[in-house]
């Protein structure tokens, strides 16, 4: 079976409260849709999404694989660098960098490093 990926832009999940947007992506990748979306969740958003996919986890629907991706994040101590983030972060918000999210029956796996974000797939059937 093809893997499909539904890109969600950030325009339609900026104006959800919390819940909604979790909810939202929830049901998308219960259609076993992987979803690149368009920015991040905060850290509340990720822990909140996880806990509502472990409620929800049954004989079809295994859970999610998650990771964020954001190139502006570096690890730098010089201060100028850092007050050009905080500067980019006030300017743009969680605009910024790209959020995938899949079934955990179809990604295996995923791996981040600061230059490539790598998908390992489950080679079982869905």
């Amino acid at each position: 079976m093809p893997l499909t990926i539904q890109y969600v832009p950030f325009e339609e999940v900026s104006d959800l409260d919390s819940e909604r947007k979790i909810q939202k992506l929830i049901r998308i990748v219960k259609q076993n849709k992987l979803v690149l979306m368009e920015g991040t969740l905060t850290s509340q958003e990720e822990a909140d999404l996880i806990e509502e996919t472990m409620e929800t986890i049954d004989s079809k629907f295994k859970g999610v694989e998650i990771t964020s991706f954001n190139p502006t994040e570096k690890n730098s101590r010089q201060i100028q660098d850092k007050l050009k983030q905080k500067f980019m972060e006030m300017i743009w918000g969680r605009r910024r960098g790209l959020t995938i999210i899949g079934p955990a029956n179809i990604v295996r796996e995923i791996r981040k490093d600061p230059n490539r974000i790598q998908l390992f797939l489950s080679s079982r059937g869905r």
